[in-house]
């Protein structure tokens, strides 16, 4: 018997349940403990969700579902097989590779199984391409991501801000530093400092608790954390509601630091944007370029470098999903009423007016079969491309991140119509998870194709 042929006689035993299973160990890739999975809304009952093996995104697959109908609350292993792609197997545990026959186990046939999981998957072999966002020309805009310091909101070009995170639990403090510096943190392989916006714009230091967070921007070739009370919502302001700031009021340092004032609500609400290039004080400038090092200034320009794309992240239930960033008109509060909308589907809250314009208030908890968090501020993310517009009520909104594009992945076809909306993933292997990116496109159409679906249906059923 030549080694090819001992290979295809044998055989990996494993528990599912109460019951005993085998693969042929010619298709079994590796053996690992259950990593952390990422639930996909819509996907196929059988499929628990996308992990992140050895850099891979791999479907994970219930066989206690698929072969026994039935939940198994002991999973603790993964088999990932190869029957023509990568898929993980969730079993209870394995048992041995066994020689000759399967020994009694119920032998498994993985194509068969994959096929009936997920019926429906695209038979072209392609990369699904990721439609360009596309925006209204005629509507010149510019985005601001706004923040609160105290009870006042200020805000920053869009394009001036890298990331937002939340406030690190570990920070290194500075013994007897200036009252503006906060400390340091590890962020991306290097030391970030942290500075006090509050202490930069001379304003009380109120903190902001849990709902602190870190904009990350640039200075030259040195990144600085900028710590502020809270995320404001992300706008795009018309030039005609921007002004500059009045000379009388740029007499003071703190004043000098605002470049522009913007009008939103009609003039009822005033946000200030402040200028990143007058933020810091000149000999805090000098510090940190006394303390770059050339290894810090190569780091930087290599990662200013690398291709990488911003993405707004936002929660569902227990689930974190991202949206590309120039595809978000703006965040806002969740108003204290909609006007509901008569015989609209039930994920359909109701209409908004968001200055003077009629958006259609869409249940994101709902259309992901998930359930809404409670006693949380929810957001609407206004989301538009083209003529299509429309806000989708989330549970939270809660950074916006930078992810390279070396770090995006093809989200795999898993045949359900649902799951298209998802046409990437973030493997973050240093945070150790998997966010699936939304398709702005796919998430406008698919709000639009159910909407009139759920109307055709209501009108058969009332025509019955």
């Amino acid at each position: 018997m030549d080694a090819a042929a001992a290979t295809e006689d044998q055989y990996l035993a494993f528990r599912v349940a109460d019951r005993q299973f085998a693969v042929p160990t010619a298709l079994v890739a590796e053996v690992a403990r259950m990593p952390r999975l990422s639930r996909v809304p819509h996907a196929p009952a059988g499929l628990l969700g996308l992990a992140n093996v050895r850099g891979a995104v791999l479907p994970v697959l219930s066989l206690s579902h698929l072969l026994l109908d039935k939940d198994d609350d002991a999973i603790s292993r993964l088999v990932v097989v190869d029957a023509g792609e990568p898929v993980g197997l969730a079993v209870s545990d394995v048992r041995q590779t066994r020689a000759g026959d399967s020994h009694g186990a119920t032998l498994i046939d993985i194509a068969d199984m994959i096929a009936r999981c997920i019926p429906l998957r695209s038979k072209s072999g392609g990369i699904r391409g990721t439609a360009a966002v596309e925006t209204d020309e005629a509507e010149e805009t510019l985005p601001l991501v706004s923040f609160a310091i105290g009870s006042q909101f200020f805000a920053l070009p869009l394009g001036a801000i890298d990331e937002v995170i939340r406030l690190p639990e570990g920070i290194a403090i500075l013994p007897h530093a200036d009252a503006v510096v906060v400390g340091s943190t590890a962020y991306r392989n290097a030391t970030l400092p942290l500075l006090s916006l509050a202490a930069l714009l001379a304003l009380p230091d109120q903190g902001g608790g849990n709902r602190s967070r870190v904009l990350i921007v640039q200075m030259g070739s040195h990144r600085v954390g900028l710590v502020v009370d809270a995320m404001g919502a992300i706008l795009r302001v018309a030039p005609t509601d921007i002004d500059p700031v009045p000379h009388v009021l740029t007499r003071g340092s703190a004043e000098a630091r605002i470049q522009a004032i913007c009008r939103l609500d009609d003039g009822a609400r005033l946000v200030s944007v402040l200028s990143l290039e007058q933020l810091l004080r000149d000999d805090i400038t000098q510090r940190l370029l006394q303390s770059g090092t050339g290894e810090d200034e190569t780091m930087d320009g290599s990662a200013d470098a690398r291709s990488s794309e911003q993405f707004l992240l936002f929660r569902v239930g227990e689930e974190e999903f991202g949206l590309p960033v120039e595809a978000v008109e703006e965040v806002a509060a969740l108003p204290p009423k909609l006007t509901r909308l008569p015989k609209a589907p039930v994920f359909v809250q109701g209409v908004m007016n968001l200055r003077g314009e009629v958006i259609p208030v869409i249940d994101q908890a709902h259309r992901f079969h998930g359930t809404a968090a409670t006693g949380t501020k929810r957001r609407i993310v206004v989301v538009r491309i083209g003529a299509l517009k429309a806000g989708f009520l989330v549970d939270a909104v809660s950074e916006i991140l930078r992810v390279d594009s070396e770090a995006l992945r093809e989200a795999p076809d898993l045949g359900a119509e649902g799951t298209r909306v998802f046409d990437r993933v973030a493997n973050l292997e240093d945070e150790d998870k998997l966010i699936l990116i939304v398709s702005p496109r796919e998430l406008l159409d698919r709000a639009e194709q159910d909407f009139v679906r759920d109307l055709r249906e209501k009108g058969a059923s009332a025509a019955s």
